[in-house]
């Protein structure tokens, strides 16, 4: 039977078989090869998975019944006419594995090197995508660690942006209803920032002591204006104390209340402020009420046959009842730097104010006091003192800038009180009465007071 060229070449019609006893061996070889390709790819879920009886080495062909190396050989060259068209897989397919005991994967045959269509061959696993999280699943919004602190951290509310309330920015915010707010200018700014010094928490309590030997120097102004302006912006609790050791003023300057006590009358009563039973209702006996200036006066004693001076002892157990009440205490002092309650309040001060008039000799005898506090270890106190000069009606003869000059190089800060008439007149201070200058310059240097405390 003659045969033609059709029955020696394999067809690939879907219905036909791929291998042909009639065709040439280099046909049967090729086809064999892509065979074992298509089964190796197969053969995790086919083969893999059913005992080997020759071992790792080599895999059965189920279809022609013989053992075929676990590395294919290299596919031979692509025919042409139409056995062309087959195709082989793709290169970079590579077949899910297990693997095996003794190594990563299946080890290849003898003399050959693995390929990467060999099966059980190592890959890479896919990762594994996390499940979705959503707003209401549990923890889904808070950070581990989650304390109490940053639920409570919700309560702290960014203060608003400042506006402008006085000058002309203020007035027109004022006139447009609030529709135009404006920021304030550097003065507001400035005066804002001294407020917010002067009303700071200063963690305890705190004493302020007003010095200068000379009488006239403007200590008792400075005590009176130093705890107006305190207290009007701190809402109390401040105390104005005339340590003087013999007769004060304070309590002539400052404005009168239904009693004349004094600091004599709370000492002989002392003991009742000692124990649980003193108040602050029982104190208001002994001191005199300031109205809307919100400060007290303890006077010292006015009289001139007043009986003997006041001891270091007296004046350390008048501060620890006092205490009790107040939180910032202004001291006036006489002007016997070698009494025993003048060393007394220098030894419990925390801001040192040294006044003095614009005159040559109130500054003189302001400087050889410092001279002596340096003398007597207390250089501290005087490097942060802070020095207010009070200004004369008239700058006829005098010598400002030497005194800046002198107490600048020796204390913290200078600052100059301007005149006020009604300050020199010697009555009783009118705190509603005083000048916008005066308030000013007294804000200011309670600012400065307040820096040290």
């Amino acid at each position: 039977m003659e045969h033609t060229e059709e029955d020696t070449v394999p067809l690939h019609r879907p219905d036909a078989p791929g291998w042909s006893p009639f065709a040439p061996p280099e046909v049967n070889e090729q086809y064999h090869a892509s065979s074992e390709v298509q089964e190796q790819h197969s053969a995790p879920e086919d083969v893999m998975n059913q005992p080997h009886a020759a071992g790792p080495e080599s895999i059965r062909n189920p279809r022609h019944g013989d053992h075929v190396p676990s590395a294919p050989p290299p596919p031979a060259t692509p025919m042409s006419g139409p056995a062309s068209s087959y195709e082989s897989p793709p290169a970079q397919y590579e077949a899910p594995h297990e693997p095996r005991p003794g190594g990563n994967g299946w080890p290849a045959a003898s003399g050959t090197a693995p390929s990467a269509h060999q099966v059980g061959a190592p890959s890479a696993l896919p990762a594994r995508v996390p499940a979705p999280v959503f707003p209401d699943h549990a923890g889904a919004l808070e950070r581990l660690g989650v304390t109490a602190d940053d639920f409570a951290s919700r309560r702290v509310v960014p203060p608003r942006p400042p506006v402008a309330e006085t000058g002309l920015r203020g007035a027109l915010h004022r006139f447009s209803l609030g529709m135009v707010a404006l920021p304030p200018g550097p003065r507001e700014r400035s005066r804002q920032r001294a407020v917010d010094t002067v009303r700071r928490n200063f963690g305890g309590l705190r004493q302020i002591t007003v010095v200068n030997p000379k009488g006239g120097a403007g200590k008792t102004v400075a005590v009176l204006m130093l705890a107006m302006t305190f207290g009007g912006h701190r809402g109390g609790y401040v105390l104005a104390w005339d340590n003087n050791e013999t007769q004060g003023t304070l309590g002539m300057r400052a404005q009168q209340d239904f009693h004349v006590r004094t600091v004599r009358d709370l000492l002989r009563d002392l003991d009742h402020f000692r124990g649980p039973t003193g108040r602050i209702g029982d104190l208001s006996q002994y001191v005199r009420a300031q109205g809307g200036a919100m400060f007290d006066v303890l006077a010292s004693d006015e009289s001139a046959t007043a009986g003997e001076m006041l001891t270091s002892q007296a004046f350390g157990d008048l501060r620890e009842a006092v205490s009790r009440f107040y939180k910032l205490i202004v001291v006036d002092t006489g002007n016997n730097v070698r009494a025993a309650n003048w060393q007394a309040a220098i030894d419990a001060t925390d801001q040192l104010v040294v006044t003095m008039s614009a005159r040559n000799d109130s500054a003189e005898t302001a400087a050889r006091m410092l001279d002596h506090l340096e003398q007597t270890g207390r250089r501290d106190l005087v490097r942060g003192a802070v020095s207010v000069v009070s200004m004369p009606a008239h700058r006829k003869d005098v010598d400002l800038p030497a005194v800046q000059r002198h107490f600048a190089a020796r204390t913290r800060a200078v600052l100059l009180a301007p005149y006020e008439k009604l300050l020199d007149s010697g009555e009783p201070i009118r705190y509603d009465s005083l000048s916008k200058a005066s308030s000013a310059a007294w804000l200011r240097i309670s600012s400065a007071v307040a820096e040290g405390l």
